[in-house]
């Protein structure tokens, strides 16, 4: 039995996608990790080193910055494989799709509760509201404030 599962397991772990493959293997992947600490060793000596200095201080550097940040390279380099890796967590269903008046009634459901959600996102968020908590308290329109000042009167009650 044990085998059955490990054998199931080393399948599954042989199809899902290595992150290397995509942060390394390209030759443009290569290319960039390479660049990344030449262009910072280029910025360290730009400190001594006054035609480096003119150039790290432009604009076009200050891209630069952004194209060799370690972590763009990671992102960008990464979007591959998180894109593949998703792909595997979703299989074929066995599943019946819907009928007409089923798919309505499950729309009609989640507009329902959506309507719901808003009605008490509303209520917390209106400081006109008693519903909303402490917005409520601390509105100086609301009349058990003490610094509430009638609008139509003008007097402190």
């Amino acid at each position: 039995m044990d085998t059955a599962i490990d054998h199931k397991r080393s399948l599954r772990d042989a199809d899902r996608p290595r992150l290397c493959a995509w942060l390394w293997q390209p030759w443009y992947a290569k290319l960039w990790w390479t660049a990344i600490p030449l262009w910072w060793l280029g910025m360290a000596l730009s400190t001594r080193v006054d035609v480096l200095a003119t150039f790290y201080r432009s604009a076009l550097a200050g891209y630069l910055n952004v194209l060799f940040f370690p972590m763009t390279a990671l992102m960008v380099l990464g979007v591959g494989y998180v894109r593949k890796r998703l792909d595997t967590f979703v299989g074929p269903s066995d599943g019946m799709p819907l009928s007409d008046e089923e798919a309505l009634a499950v729309t009609r459901d989640m507009w329902e509760a959506h309507d719901r959600a808003m009605k008490d996102l509303r209520a917390g968020s209106d400081v006109l509201d008693p519903r909303s908590g402490l917005l409520w308290i601390g509105n100086p329109m609301n009349p058990n404030n003490p610094g509430y000042i009638n609008p139509h009167t003008g007097k402190h009650l």
